[in-house]
C-alpha cells in the first residue's frame, strides 16, 4: 500500500491519473503500466494488456532481475528495487513521452 501510494503521487506529479489494476476496464487504454513482475496476477494482466494495446509502455519495479516472462512484454525501462525515486520519475516521463 506504502509503494502504491508513492507511485500514485509521482505518477500525478507527471500530470497523469494513476489507475489501478482493479479498476481497469477492458475498454481503458492507460498511457504507461508501472508492473511488479514478480505477481503473478500483474504479469496476466500486462500480457492481456499488451495483445490489445502494442505500443503500451510498461515500466518494471522489481527487487529481482528481469525474466524471460518480464522481457517479453518489452519494456521501456525495468527498475531494479531499492530505486532512486528520481530514476523512476525519469522512467515514466520518457514512457508517456513515446
Amino acid at each position: 500500500p506504502d509503494l502504491r501510494t508513492l507511485l500514485e503521487a509521482i505518477v500525478r506529479r507527471a500530470g497523469h491519473e494513476p489507475v489501478g489494476q482493479g479498476e481497469l476496464t477492458s475498454d481503458d487504454a492507460p498511457a504507461v503500466m508501472i508492473l511488479e513482475p514478480a505477481s503473478a496476477d500483474g504479469l496476466a494482466a500486462a500480457a492481456r494488456l499488451r495483445r490489445r494495446l502494442e505500443d503500451l509502455p510498461i515500466i518494471c519495479a522489481s527487487i529481482y532481475p528481469p525474466t524471460d516472462e518480464s522481457s517479453a512484454l518489452s519494456p521501456v525501462a525495468h527498475l531494479i528495487k531499492p530505486f532512486r525515486l528520481r530514476e523512476l520519475e525519469v522512467a515514466i516521463v520518457s514512457a508517456l513521452a513515446l
